[in-house]
């Protein structure tokens, strides 16, 4: 019995220890021990910076609109007779004025296209005859064919400095003009010309053309004879040029102005009797490619060297006081002074006059009714001389 109690008392033991083991832990259950508390400091969001927006660039504005001192750029120059970009050695150099014939039996003329400026003017018998100013004439071979001067074709010449060249009899009215000391000239020898030049003349085979109309002028006898002449390619210092033309890239616009797409310099009949009576010669302004293209007796004028139909940038009307000068029907006009003009350009009619008050070296200037000088459009340039007193003749508008 006794060993029993002791068995008994010692397992009592137990199971109070181990309910007071279990106790200690529910206790513990209830009453967790708190974490420690972890110190974090808070993070500063960054600063963002503002997005970077790139302003598109402003478009600069030409230092000015119209071209004011030419500058040399790779190898090229703006011309004075077009504004466009030409090579130095050309635009640099005085041009060359040649008379070219404009009537039906002397078509097609040959190198024309190649002219920076077209100056056109009656003769004897109502019709015109040309001169081409050029300077870009190196590669050709020829340009023609080359007929005799008029006084008032010398004077527009020097206006140009230019070296004036053709072809025919230099009496009355010319021998005196072309042969002064100061003015280059290089013409065949014919009466009136003092000191001939015919190392730049030859014929040309024109099968079934009379023989007038078979002489050229020959590019490299042309450069032998300035050379014998001993004339200077170079332009004066005081040279002054004839346009005021529009910037690179730009237009002369003249939004506002009346609109003309056919400019009939003798009117849309030809009757008149101021010189463009003969062969009904106008222009025809397309809008697509801003050029006028030159139509003469109902027919494309063509250039024999190219094929293609004579156009051109601008078209001048100069308007001068004319009369005849004897029983040959010789003509004399007044190109000094000053006097009514129209300009066309873009499609656009620029009333104004023209100025000429410095001499024979300096040319005509070209001014709107507000008496601003007229810009040009880059590109050749025809000016036709407008007999004054026929003047009521001249058309032009949309049809």
């Amino acid at each position: 019995m006794k060993s029993t109690k002791k068995k008994m008392s010692k397992g009592l033991l137990v199971i109070c220890i181990l309910a007071l083991f279990l106790a200690g832990c529910a206790k513990a259950k209830e009453e967790p021990e708190e974490p420690p508390k972890l110190e974090i400091e808070p993070i500063e969001p960054e600063e963002q910076e503002e997005p970077v927006v790139e302003e598109e660039p402003e478009e600069e504005e030409p230092d000015s609109l119209v071209i004011e001192e030419r500058v040399e750029k790779d190898g090229k120059i703006q011309s004075y007779l077009t504004g466009q970009w030409t090579d130095v050695k050309q635009a640099k150099r005085r041009p060359i004025a040649v008379m070219i014939p404009n009537n039906a039996p002397a078509l097609p003329q040959y190198g024309l296209s190649r002219a920076g400026i077209i100056y056109e003017a009656p003769v004897e018998g109502r019709i015109t005859r040309l001169m081409g100013v050029f300077e870009d004439f190196d590669d050709l071979d020829r340009i023609g064919p080359v007929r005799s001067s008029r006084d008032y074709y010398v004077y527009q010449a020097m206006g140009y400095e230019a070296i004036y060249c053709n072809w025919g009899l230099a009496v009355p009215y010319v021998e005196e003009l072309i042969n002064r000391p100061n003015y280059y000239n290089v013409s065949a020898a014919v009466v009136g010309i003092h000191n001939p030049a015919d190392e730049a003349y030859g014929r040309h085979k024109r099968p079934g053309y009379a023989t007038e109309f078979t002489g050229y002028l020959f590019i490299d006898g042309l450069f032998k004879a300035v050379e014998r002449l001993g004339y200077d390619w170079n332009y004066d210092d005081a040279y002054v040029p004839p346009f005021l033309f529009v910037a690179d890239d730009m237009v002369a616009e003249y939004e506002d102005n009346e609109e003309a797409s056919y400019v009939y310099p003798g009117g849309k009949s030809g009757k008149n009797s101021g010189g463009y009576g003969a062969y009904h010669p106008y222009f025809e302004y397309n809008a697509q490619d801003h050029l006028y293209y030159r139509y003469q007796d109902g027919k494309k004028q063509i250039d024999e060297l190219t094929g293609d139909q004579l156009t051109v940038r601008n078209v001048v009307f100069q308007y001068c006081h004319g009369e005849v000068r004897d029983s040959h029907d010789y003509l004399a006009f007044g190109v000094h002074g000053e006097g009514d003009a129209i300009v066309f350009t873009n499609g656009k009619v620029i009333k104004g006059t023209w100025k000429r008050l410095d001499g024979d070296f300096t040319p005509a200037k070209f001014y709107d009714e507000a008496g601003e000088e007229i810009v040009f459009n880059q590109g050749s340039t025809w000016i036709c001389n407008i007999w004054d007193e026929y003047g009521e003749f001249v058309e032009y508008g949309q049809e």
